[in-house]
């Protein structure tokens, strides 16, 4: 009887531990690829990969001693569906074999030091809804591969040393809504781009070109464009504001010479913030700016604007007004240094008459007459 007990408890803790090793042996297979392709002396004892020790089942429950972080299982222990790291200064490529992991929805290797391209094999991983490998030292191009990941909703690959030009069927990424390729060495222009897409950041790259309307056709929902610190040139065209869910646009340090703005229709806009500052813009201050009923923070400063600050600037919406470094004449309208004016920014380094040395609105200090006059070839006008 005893015997026949012993054996039972055995079968017992025989079944128990085979409940709990259920995670597919590709994934298994897939993390120890991942797992060796980092770097063992960039693995800090207290990490997340420094408990990922494969004695144990990966997706086991409870997780006290292995697997602690950085993996996420379905409720069934069977699949992992997340791989997202700690910060911990990992070092190593990302393993090609990651495609293995084919119901990942998350992965997150941010603020580490992978190195080398991101393999096209992540085609594969036909769940996954967000990318995120911003502030390593990824470098090569942009897999055109990416582009056939459906359910990507979020893509960061910012903070890398990427190349070359952005892949030209990027709109196939139907479900995207957030796009962030910022700080890299990214060149050529912008191809059509994902018609869901809500963020646009390209901030610090060496795209240029013009700003097309082929490339924003039908970006209905596209609320923020960030495209600084670029070599974008040309005219920003009238229908580029008038994009319907537009909230936030900064196209600050490129070389645009020209800007049209039309009055919003039915003067409704959701637009509120516009930087077009240090780029070549040439004539006067665009004054249907002042028709956008919601915009509170307008920068034009450092162009090569001429003529008077349009009254309708003044307006009460309008809290925050960058002008400086221009080539403006007149007089600055009077309700800017009203006592109860709540505008803050800079008409500086302007031609500007009258604009009083008391008030914080006028500094940097005004051009002198001698540049002013160069500038208009002969006296500026006021």
């Amino acid at each position: 009887m005893f015997n026949i007990l012993c054996f039972l408890l055995v079968l017992l803790l025989l079944s128990l531990s085979l409940a709990q090793a259920l995670t597919s042996p590709q994934d298994i297979s897939a993390l120890k690829a991942f797992k060796a392709s980092i770097k063992p002396s960039s693995i800090p004892s207290w990490s997340c990969l420094a408990s990922w020790d494969f004695t144990t089942d990966p997706c086991a429950i409870p997780r006290r001693t292995h697997f602690i972080c950085g993996v996420t299982c379905l409720a069934d222990s069977t699949r992992v569906t997340q791989i997202t790291l700690d910060p911990a200064g990992y070092s190593g490529q990302l393993n090609p074999l990651v495609s293995q992991l084919t119901q990942l929805t998350t992965i997150d290797l941010s603020d580490n030091k992978f190195f080398g391209p991101i393999p096209s094999s992540v085609s594969s991983l036909r769940s996954l809804q967000s990318l995120t490998l911003k502030s390593n030292t990824f470098s090569g191009s942009i897999p055109d591969s990416v582009t056939t990941l459906k359910s990507l909703e979020s893509l960061d690959l910012s903070h890398n040393y990427l190349s070359g030009a952005l892949p030209k069927t990027l709109n196939s990424l139907s479900s995207l809504r957030r796009l962030d390729l910022s700080y890299n060495k990214l060149t050529g222009f912008l191809p059509k781009l994902p018609y869901n897409l809500l963020e646009l950041a390209l901030r610090g790259n060496s795209l240029s070109g013009y700003i097309s309307k082929f490339s924003f056709d039908g970006l209905t929902h596209l609320e923020v464009v960030e495209l600084s610190e670029n070599s974008l040139s040309g005219t920003i065209g009238a229908w580029f504001f008038l994009l319907p869910s537009l909230q936030q646009v900064d196209l600050v340090n490129n070389s645009f010479t020209r800007v049209e703005i039309s009055k919003p229709p039915g003067g409704n806009s959701d637009l509120v913030a516009v930087n077009l500052g240090f780029n070549k813009i040439e004539g006067n201050a665009p004054a249907n700016f002042a028709d956008y009923p919601l915009l509170s923070s307008l920068s034009l400063r450092y162009n090569r604007l001429r003529g008077v600050i349009p009254l309708g600037y003044s307006n009460k919406s309008l809290r925050r007004l960058f002008l400086d470094g221009n080539f403006l004449i007149g007089k600055p309208p009077s309700e800017f240094f009203a006592g109860d004016t709540s505008v803050s920014g800079s008409l500086g380094d302007n031609c500007l008459q009258g604009c009083p040395g008391s008030s914080q609105l006028c500094t940097p200090s005004l051009k002198s007459y001698a540049v002013c006059k160069q500038a208009y070839g002969g006296k500026p006008r006021s």
